[in-house]
């Protein structure tokens, strides 16, 4: 559905000394520098696959989604979407696609949100039957009718971002790209929208593009993860490949009644770890250890921790995949 083989994109910068004098010369003989937001980056998106696609900030993240979505011309590369070349017969090749930005909308200000759909019925040239067909299966999945007929500007946040979501599947489009879809929302209203999003995938077969910061977002939604840092691939395969490659960070969670665990458990002393091999949180008797298992195995970390102090509960497990990452970027990979 989505084929990108090395995409890059460059922009040219004006370069400003300091000062007035900097200033005036600049205005007079400007001194360009050509500064490459994406470079050569490859992968491909299967029909109906929800994609995950991260990256710290500044890793090219939004710049490839607007090559994608034709809102910017790559400088050299190829990217087609369903067979078709985003820069090419805009006003068709929108039709097939469907943009939320968590923080911006599409949306009408001042308009009830049910005439704001009827604009944008009319822009996608949606014939009568199938806008009232769509509108009820956008009313069932994601609740609007408690708010249809409200201005958009009265609508909270997680309102605000179901009904962006509506107005960008009103078409039916092929593809969905999603850029920070629950920025800002609370625990409940994620949960709603993660739901609708995986209902609409599944019936419809709508391939999906997340773009977040919310790694719990691609925990739940996705089954692969393409990472991006410094405008170039880094990792491009499925959760369980990406824990198995780089998720040797384990964590004890036990429960002690032992005052200054951190100074008792000397586990830099006694191991050798290094600074980011190993941390210590500690909250009333919970403890919570991170530890790199690729150097120390559990079962000697479970030993000596035993044979210091006393523990009244104690389990071990993966260290989500937040914790993967937050490494793999604090490493620069």
């Amino acid at each position: 559905m989505i084929y990108v083989e090395n995409l890059k994109k460059e922009f040219k910068k004006t370069v400003k000394a300091p000062g007035i004098m900097g200033s005036i010369k600049s205005f007079i003989k400007p001194q360009k520098e050509i500064v490459t937001a994406v470079k050569d980056i490859s992968f491909n998106v299967e029909k109906g696959e929800i994609l995950g696609f991260i990256g710290p900030n500044g890793a090219g993240k939004s710049t490839v989604i607007k090559m994608l979505t034709g809102i910017l011309t790559p400088t050299s590369g190829i990217c087609t979407i369903n067979g078709k070349c985003p820069t090419d017969d805009r006003k068709n090749y929108v039709k097939e696609i469907g943009v939320v930005f968590g923080q911006r909308t599409q949306l009408w200000w001042d308009l009830p949100l049910r005439e704001t759909y009827g604009v944008l019925k009319e822009i996608y040239e949606v014939p009568d039957d199938r806008y009232h067909k769509r509108m009820a299966f956008l009313n069932e999945v994601l609740d609007l009718d408690s708010f249809i007929t409200s201005p958009v500007r009265t609508l909270s946040l997680g309102q605000r971002m179901r009904a962006d979501i509506a107005a960008s599947l009103l078409h039916s489009p092929k593809v969905l790209f999603l850029d920070e879809p629950t920025i800002g929302l609370d625990v409940v209203v994620k949960d709603n929208i993660r739901k609708a999003i995986e209902y609409i995938n599944k019936q419809e077969k709508t391939t999906v593009v997340l773009t977040t910061h919310d790694l719990s977002d691609i925990e739940l939604l996705s089954k692969r993860i393409v990472m991006i840092d410094k405008g170039s691939n880094v990792f491009d395969g499925t959760i369980p490949e990406l824990k198995s490659k780089y998720g040797q960070i384990r964590e004890l969670h036990f429960e002690t009644d032992t005052a200054d665990v951190s100074s008792v458990l000397a586990y830099s002393e006694h191991f050798g770890f290094c600074k980011d091999d190993v941390s210590i949180e500690t909250e009333g008797s919970s403890v919570k250890v991170r530890f790199n298992s690729s150097i120390v195995p559990v079962s000697d970390m479970l030993s000596y921790t035993l044979g210091k102090i006393n523990i009244t509960d104690i389990s071990v497990k993966d260290a989500d995949i937040e914790e993967i990452i937050r490494r793999l970027y604090k490493q620069g990979v």
